[in-house]
Protein backbone atom coordinates (compact mmCIF):
# COMPACT_ATOMS: atom_id res chain seq x y z
CA UNK A 1 0.00 0.00 0.00
CA UNK A 2 1.06 3.75 -0.17
CA UNK A 3 1.86 4.10 3.29
CA UNK A 4 3.39 0.41 3.56
CA UNK A 5 0.70 -1.45 4.21
CA UNK A 6 1.10 -5.51 3.45
CA UNK A 7 -0.33 -6.01 0.62
CA UNK A 8 -4.01 -8.24 0.68
CA UNK A 9 -2.34 -10.83 -2.40
CA UNK A 10 0.11 -11.26 -5.00
CA UNK A 11 -1.01 -11.73 -8.49
CA UNK A 12 0.81 -12.26 -11.86
CA UNK A 13 1.52 -10.10 -13.81
CA UNK A 14 -1.05 -9.33 -16.42
CA UNK A 15 -1.37 -7.09 -19.34
CA UNK A 16 -3.68 -4.02 -19.15
CA UNK A 17 -7.39 -5.65 -20.09
CA UNK A 18 -6.33 -8.32 -17.01
CA UNK A 19 -5.52 -5.30 -14.76
CA UNK A 20 -8.63 -3.10 -15.87
CA UNK A 21 -10.87 -6.22 -15.42
CA UNK A 22 -9.00 -7.06 -11.47
CA UNK A 23 -9.71 -3.55 -10.57
CA UNK A 24 -13.17 -2.52 -11.92
CA UNK A 25 -14.71 -5.77 -11.48
CA UNK A 26 -13.81 -5.66 -7.40
CA UNK A 27 -15.38 -1.94 -7.51
CA UNK A 28 -18.29 -2.55 -9.39
CA UNK A 29 -19.07 -5.14 -6.95
CA UNK A 30 -19.77 -2.43 -4.49
CA UNK A 31 -22.01 -0.56 -7.14
CA UNK A 32 -24.98 1.48 -5.42
CA UNK A 33 -28.64 0.35 -6.73
CA UNK A 34 -29.94 2.79 -9.53
CA UNK A 35 -26.45 4.54 -10.48
CA UNK A 36 -25.43 5.02 -13.53
CA UNK A 37 -23.76 8.54 -13.92
CA UNK A 38 -19.54 8.02 -11.98
CA UNK A 39 -16.63 10.29 -12.19
CA UNK A 40 -13.44 8.23 -12.26
CA UNK A 41 -9.50 8.88 -10.88
CA UNK A 42 -6.60 6.28 -12.40
CA UNK A 43 -4.20 7.89 -10.39
CA UNK A 44 -0.29 7.07 -10.91
CA UNK A 45 1.40 6.25 -7.29
CA UNK A 46 4.77 7.90 -9.00
CA UNK A 47 6.95 6.12 -10.86
CA UNK A 48 4.43 4.50 -13.80
CA UNK A 49 4.55 6.30 -16.75
CA UNK A 50 1.96 8.43 -18.08
CA UNK A 51 1.82 6.18 -21.42
CA UNK A 52 1.16 2.83 -18.91
CA UNK A 53 -1.50 4.73 -17.74
CA UNK A 54 -3.32 5.81 -20.73
CA UNK A 55 -3.57 2.35 -22.12
CA UNK A 56 -4.56 1.17 -18.59
CA UNK A 57 -7.58 3.47 -18.99
CA UNK A 58 -8.70 2.95 -22.23
CA UNK A 59 -9.44 -0.59 -21.30
CA UNK A 60 -10.73 0.53 -17.87
CA UNK A 61 -13.17 3.14 -19.63
CA UNK A 62 -14.46 0.48 -21.60
CA UNK A 63 -15.47 -2.13 -19.30
CA UNK A 64 -17.09 0.65 -17.15
CA UNK A 65 -19.08 1.66 -20.56
CA UNK A 66 -20.02 -2.27 -21.07
CA UNK A 67 -21.53 -2.28 -17.70
CA UNK A 68 -23.70 0.35 -18.42
CA UNK A 69 -22.16 3.40 -16.63
CA UNK A 70 -21.47 6.86 -18.42
CA UNK A 71 -18.18 8.30 -17.05
CA UNK A 72 -18.42 12.20 -16.30
CA UNK A 73 -15.18 14.09 -16.34
CA UNK A 74 -12.86 11.15 -15.90
CA UNK A 75 -8.79 11.89 -14.51
CA UNK A 76 -6.23 9.94 -15.23
CA UNK A 77 -2.72 10.96 -14.17
CA UNK A 78 -0.53 11.35 -11.02
CA UNK A 79 -2.88 13.01 -7.76
CA UNK A 80 -1.68 10.90 -4.76
CA UNK A 81 2.31 9.61 -5.25
CA UNK A 82 4.43 8.15 -2.84
CA UNK A 83 8.22 9.07 -4.25
CA UNK A 84 8.99 6.06 -6.56
CA UNK A 85 6.18 3.78 -5.96
CA UNK A 86 5.38 1.37 -9.25
CA UNK A 87 1.76 0.94 -9.60
CA UNK A 88 -1.81 2.78 -9.56
CA UNK A 89 -4.67 3.26 -8.62
CA UNK A 90 -8.78 3.36 -9.25
CA UNK A 91 -11.45 4.86 -7.87
CA UNK A 92 -14.93 5.25 -8.58
CA UNK A 93 -17.18 8.33 -7.48
CA UNK A 94 -21.35 7.31 -7.33
CA UNK A 95 -22.38 10.51 -8.70
CA UNK A 96 -25.96 11.86 -8.03
CA UNK A 97 -27.07 14.91 -8.93
CA UNK A 98 -25.36 17.36 -5.96
CA UNK A 99 -22.19 15.62 -5.85
CA UNK A 100 -21.68 15.89 -9.84
CA UNK A 101 -22.17 19.60 -9.66
CA UNK A 102 -19.18 20.00 -7.12
CA UNK A 103 -17.22 16.97 -9.10
CA UNK A 104 -17.94 19.15 -12.17
CA UNK A 105 -17.01 22.19 -10.67
CA UNK A 106 -13.84 24.33 -11.73
CA UNK A 107 -10.44 24.03 -9.28
CA UNK A 108 -7.09 25.04 -9.34
CA UNK A 109 -5.00 23.32 -7.45
CA UNK A 110 -1.32 22.62 -7.43
CA UNK A 111 -2.62 18.58 -8.89
CA UNK A 112 -5.37 19.35 -10.36
CA UNK A 113 -6.54 21.98 -13.10
CA UNK A 114 -10.16 21.99 -14.42
CA UNK A 115 -12.72 24.35 -15.91
CA UNK A 116 -12.24 28.27 -16.79
CA UNK A 117 -9.55 29.76 -14.72
CA UNK A 118 -10.47 31.40 -11.05
CA UNK A 119 -9.32 34.84 -10.16
CA UNK A 120 -7.15 34.64 -6.85
CA UNK A 121 -5.40 36.94 -4.73
CA UNK A 122 -2.30 36.22 -2.86
CA UNK A 123 -2.69 35.69 0.65
CA UNK A 124 -0.70 38.23 2.82
CA UNK A 125 2.59 36.42 4.26
CA UNK A 126 1.94 35.87 7.79
CA UNK A 127 4.83 35.53 10.71
CA UNK A 128 4.43 33.56 13.27
CA UNK A 129 6.43 33.52 16.71
CA UNK A 130 6.71 30.20 17.63
CA UNK A 131 9.22 30.70 20.53
CA UNK A 132 6.30 33.39 21.76
CA UNK A 133 4.91 32.57 25.42
CA UNK A 134 1.68 31.07 25.58
CA UNK A 135 -1.19 33.00 27.56
CA UNK A 136 -3.69 31.38 29.53
CA UNK A 137 -6.55 33.15 31.62
CA UNK A 138 -5.57 33.90 35.07
CA UNK A 139 -5.77 30.81 37.31
CA UNK A 140 -6.06 29.90 41.19
CA UNK A 141 -3.16 28.22 43.40
CA UNK A 142 -4.94 24.93 43.31
CA UNK A 143 -5.77 25.30 39.66
CA UNK A 144 -1.96 25.77 38.94
CA UNK A 145 -1.66 22.99 41.43
CA UNK A 146 -3.90 20.71 38.91
CA UNK A 147 -2.18 21.65 35.99
CA UNK A 148 1.33 20.76 36.96
CA UNK A 149 -0.45 17.40 38.31
CA UNK A 150 -1.87 16.61 34.40
CA UNK A 151 1.54 17.62 33.39
CA UNK A 152 3.42 15.12 35.51
CA UNK A 153 1.15 12.34 34.31
CA UNK A 154 1.47 13.37 30.31
CA UNK A 155 5.56 12.92 31.07
CA UNK A 156 4.80 9.45 32.49
CA UNK A 157 2.44 8.67 29.74
CA UNK A 158 5.15 10.23 27.10
CA UNK A 159 8.11 8.24 28.37
CA UNK A 160 5.95 5.17 28.85
CA UNK A 161 4.54 5.54 24.64
CA UNK A 162 7.98 6.16 23.81
CA UNK A 163 9.47 2.91 25.25
CA UNK A 164 6.40 0.83 23.92
CA UNK A 165 7.14 2.64 19.77
CA UNK A 166 8.65 -0.49 19.02
CA UNK A 167 6.43 -2.79 19.93
CA UNK A 168 3.39 -0.99 18.95
CA UNK A 169 4.59 -0.74 15.47
CA UNK A 170 5.31 -4.27 15.62
CA UNK A 171 1.61 -5.07 16.22
CA UNK A 172 0.19 -2.67 14.37
CA UNK A 173 2.43 -3.76 10.94
CA UNK A 174 0.32 -7.14 11.14
CA UNK A 175 -2.50 -5.18 8.98
CA UNK A 176 -1.51 -1.65 9.09
CA UNK A 177 1.29 0.50 8.14
CA UNK A 178 3.01 -0.35 11.72
CA UNK A 179 3.16 3.69 12.58
CA UNK A 180 1.14 3.24 15.01
CA UNK A 181 4.04 3.53 17.88
CA UNK A 182 5.47 6.06 16.14
CA UNK A 183 2.24 8.43 16.08
CA UNK A 184 1.38 7.90 19.72
CA UNK A 185 5.22 8.64 20.68
CA UNK A 186 5.20 11.97 18.68
CA UNK A 187 1.59 12.87 19.58
CA UNK A 188 2.78 12.37 23.25
CA UNK A 189 5.88 13.98 23.06
CA UNK A 190 3.76 17.20 21.77
CA UNK A 191 1.33 17.06 24.19
CA UNK A 192 3.91 17.10 27.09
CA UNK A 193 5.87 19.73 25.98
CA UNK A 194 2.37 21.61 25.10
CA UNK A 195 1.77 20.94 28.99
CA UNK A 196 5.18 22.32 30.48
CA UNK A 197 4.48 25.61 28.28
CA UNK A 198 1.08 25.91 29.58
CA UNK A 199 2.47 25.13 33.37
CA UNK A 200 4.98 27.54 33.04
CA UNK A 201 2.19 30.55 31.62
CA UNK A 202 0.25 29.68 34.82
CA UNK A 203 -2.69 27.58 32.93
CA UNK A 204 -4.94 25.46 35.34
CA UNK A 205 -5.93 22.20 34.64
CA UNK A 206 -7.85 22.55 32.19
CA UNK A 207 -6.49 24.92 29.96
CA UNK A 208 -2.95 22.74 30.59
CA UNK A 209 -5.15 19.43 29.19
CA UNK A 210 -6.95 20.99 26.14
CA UNK A 211 -3.72 22.44 24.90
CA UNK A 212 -2.26 19.28 25.07
CA UNK A 213 -4.98 17.60 23.18
CA UNK A 214 -4.61 20.22 20.73
CA UNK A 215 -0.47 19.56 20.15
CA UNK A 216 -1.15 15.76 20.00
CA UNK A 217 -3.53 16.09 17.52
CA UNK A 218 -1.53 17.93 15.33
CA UNK A 219 1.86 16.79 15.80
CA UNK A 220 0.33 12.81 15.51
CA UNK A 221 -0.87 13.28 12.33
CA UNK A 222 -3.66 9.70 11.11
CA UNK A 223 -6.71 9.50 12.45
CA UNK A 224 -5.44 7.77 16.05
CA UNK A 225 -3.79 11.21 16.62
CA UNK A 226 -7.03 13.05 15.63
CA UNK A 227 -8.67 10.63 18.05
CA UNK A 228 -6.28 11.04 20.98
CA UNK A 229 -6.32 14.62 20.26
CA UNK A 230 -10.52 15.05 20.77
CA UNK A 231 -10.10 12.66 23.48
CA UNK A 232 -8.23 15.04 25.57
CA UNK A 233 -9.86 18.22 24.80
CA UNK A 234 -13.34 16.80 25.19
CA UNK A 235 -12.13 15.84 28.82
CA UNK A 236 -10.50 18.73 29.87
CA UNK A 237 -13.91 20.07 29.49
CA UNK A 238 -15.55 19.10 32.72
CA UNK A 239 -12.32 20.62 34.50
CA UNK A 240 -11.46 24.32 35.64
CA UNK A 241 -8.75 26.12 35.72
CA UNK A 242 -9.67 27.54 39.36
CA UNK A 243 -9.97 25.10 41.98
CA UNK A 244 -9.05 21.61 42.99
CA UNK A 245 -9.65 18.56 40.25
CA UNK A 246 -13.10 17.14 41.69
CA UNK A 247 -13.03 13.11 41.49
CA UNK A 248 -16.86 13.21 39.82
CA UNK A 249 -15.39 15.33 37.34
CA UNK A 250 -12.73 12.68 36.39
CA UNK A 251 -15.26 10.16 35.77
CA UNK A 252 -17.67 12.58 33.71
CA UNK A 253 -15.02 13.51 31.46
CA UNK A 254 -14.36 10.06 30.47
CA UNK A 255 -17.80 9.55 29.30
CA UNK A 256 -17.97 13.19 27.48
CA UNK A 257 -14.43 11.75 25.53
CA UNK A 258 -15.73 8.94 24.73
CA UNK A 259 -18.27 9.62 23.54
CA UNK A 260 -16.85 12.50 21.33
CA UNK A 261 -14.32 9.52 19.86
CA UNK A 262 -17.37 7.67 18.93
CA UNK A 263 -19.49 10.38 17.35
CA UNK A 264 -16.21 10.88 15.25
CA UNK A 265 -14.78 7.75 14.19
CA UNK A 266 -18.34 5.71 14.31
CA UNK A 267 -16.47 2.35 16.12
CA UNK A 268 -18.28 0.39 18.28
CA UNK A 269 -17.07 -2.40 20.32
CA UNK A 270 -16.83 -5.39 18.20
CA UNK A 271 -14.80 -2.91 15.27
CA UNK A 272 -11.13 -4.00 16.91
CA UNK A 273 -10.54 -0.06 17.10
CA UNK A 274 -9.20 1.94 20.51
CA UNK A 275 -13.08 1.60 21.52
CA UNK A 276 -12.95 -1.79 22.06
CA UNK A 277 -11.15 -1.04 25.08
CA UNK A 278 -12.56 2.92 25.68
CA UNK A 279 -15.90 1.25 26.21
CA UNK A 280 -15.32 -1.31 29.16
CA UNK A 281 -12.26 1.27 30.85
CA UNK A 282 -15.63 3.94 30.91
CA UNK A 283 -18.17 2.28 31.94
CA UNK A 284 -16.02 0.30 35.01
CA UNK A 285 -14.81 3.51 35.90
CA UNK A 286 -18.22 5.09 36.26
CA UNK A 287 -19.85 2.07 37.64
CA UNK A 288 -16.92 1.59 40.51
CA UNK A 289 -17.18 5.39 41.39
CA UNK A 290 -20.44 4.88 41.64
CA UNK A 291 -20.41 1.99 43.87
CA UNK A 292 -18.40 4.50 45.96
CA UNK A 293 -14.94 2.88 45.12
CA UNK A 294 -12.30 5.93 45.80
CA UNK A 295 -11.01 7.56 42.21
CA UNK A 296 -7.38 5.82 42.20
CA UNK A 297 -8.65 2.35 42.81
CA UNK A 298 -11.59 2.75 40.41
CA UNK A 299 -9.48 3.65 37.43
CA UNK A 300 -6.88 1.12 38.25
CA UNK A 301 -9.86 -1.58 37.76
CA UNK A 302 -11.23 0.22 34.62
CA UNK A 303 -7.34 -0.10 33.10
CA UNK A 304 -7.32 -3.91 34.11
CA UNK A 305 -10.29 -4.56 32.28
CA UNK A 306 -9.55 -2.18 29.05
CA UNK A 307 -6.08 -4.08 29.15
CA UNK A 308 -8.04 -7.60 29.16
CA UNK A 309 -10.59 -5.82 26.40
CA UNK A 310 -7.46 -4.93 24.56
CA UNK A 311 -6.04 -8.69 24.29
CA UNK A 312 -9.36 -9.91 23.66
CA UNK A 313 -9.72 -8.36 20.31
CA UNK A 314 -6.88 -10.58 18.85
CA UNK A 315 -9.78 -12.83 16.63
CA UNK A 316 -11.74 -10.06 15.80
CA UNK A 317 -11.47 -8.78 11.90
CA UNK A 318 -11.40 -4.86 12.09
CA UNK A 319 -14.47 -3.85 10.33
CA UNK A 320 -12.96 0.11 10.07
CA UNK A 321 -9.92 2.21 9.04
CA UNK A 322 -6.94 0.95 7.11
CA UNK A 323 -6.56 -2.59 8.45
CA UNK A 324 -9.78 -3.78 6.72
CA UNK A 325 -8.72 -4.50 3.48
CA UNK A 326 -6.58 -7.23 5.41
CA UNK A 327 -8.61 -8.62 7.90
CA UNK A 328 -6.63 -11.70 7.57
CA UNK A 329 -3.94 -11.13 8.41
CA UNK A 330 -5.06 -9.27 11.26
CA UNK A 331 -7.02 -12.14 12.80
CA UNK A 332 -4.96 -13.33 15.82
CA UNK A 333 -3.53 -10.12 16.76
CA UNK A 334 -4.93 -7.43 19.32
CA UNK A 335 -5.56 -3.64 17.36
CA UNK A 336 -2.56 -1.27 18.24
CA UNK A 337 -4.84 1.43 18.90
CA UNK A 338 -6.93 -0.81 22.02
CA UNK A 339 -3.38 -1.36 23.43
CA UNK A 340 -1.86 2.01 23.59
CA UNK A 341 -4.89 3.08 25.06
CA UNK A 342 -5.04 0.15 27.49
CA UNK A 343 -1.22 1.25 28.19
CA UNK A 344 -1.76 4.90 28.86
CA UNK A 345 -5.05 4.10 31.02
CA UNK A 346 -2.63 2.24 33.43
CA UNK A 347 0.35 4.12 33.32
CA UNK A 348 -2.43 6.94 34.40
CA UNK A 349 -3.50 4.56 37.58
CA UNK A 350 -0.11 4.15 38.87
CA UNK A 351 0.53 7.58 38.90
CA UNK A 352 -3.09 8.32 40.60
CA UNK A 353 -1.96 5.58 43.46
CA UNK A 354 1.20 7.28 43.83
Amino acid sequence: GIHGEPGIKEEAILPASGLASLLVEKLLAERPEGTRRVGVILNGLGATKYEELFVLWTAIASLLEKSGLDIVAPEAGEFVTSLDMQGCSLTLLWLDEELERYWTAACDTPVLRRGAAIAVEPADDIIANEDATPVFAQADEAGRAGGACIQAILQAVGDALVEAEEELGRIDAFAGDGDHGQGMRRGSTAAREAADQAVKAGAGSASVLAVAGDAWADRAGGTSGALWGLLLRSWSTEFSDNGNIDDGAVVRGGRRALDAVTTLGRAKPGDKTLVDAFVPFVETLENEFAAGVPLADAWNKAADIAKAAAEATAPLAPKLGRARPLADKSIGHPDAGAISLALVAKVIGRKLKG
